[in-house]
């Protein structure tokens, strides 16, 4: 096996304490990933696709078995007004937050953002019976 091709191993939660400054390839949209321009040391998502990989258990860790890729699926507000981004993996499912960084794609995180008013869970046609059989008088005024 090439030297270049082993995979570095480090102590359990290096990477909560230490910057992880290795590029990578993404492994859904192929484009080069490098950790500078992300505003913080732990680039840890593609800020093209905004896809990652399912390396934590917990933030920093390295110790998930499972390297699938995770999806991003939303966003949401932190108190302190930050955004992060909620991806899901594709082959277990599990859910996790991760922070944007400085040089995500603005359009990919508002189409996030915006999806749930441009697909909504339910019929927007039936608003006003969903509102009658909660209680209200049903009338949008």
């Amino acid at each position: 096996m090439n030297r270049e091709n082993k995979k570095k191993s480090f102590d359990k939660g290096y990477y909560k304490k230490h910057p992880c400054t290795d590029p990578f390839t993404c492994k859904v949209c192929g484009r080069p990933v490098v950790p500078y321009g992300a505003g913080s040391d732990h680039r840890n998502h593609c800020p093209n696709c905004l896809s990652s990989l399912h390396l934590d258990n917990e933030p920093g860790d390295r110790a998930a078995d499972c390297g699938g890729v995770m999806d991003p699926i939303s966003v949401w507000v932190r108190k302190n007004g930050e955004w992060a981004i909620i991806h899901r993996c594709r082959m277990c499912g599990a859910l996790s937050s991760n922070r944007i960084a400085a040089d995500d794609n603005p359009m990919k995180l508002m189409s996030l953002a915006m999806k749930p008013v441009a697909r909504p869970p339910f019929p927007l046609e039936q608003i006003e019976e969903m509102t009658r059989l909660m209680g209200g008088d049903g009338q949008l005024k």
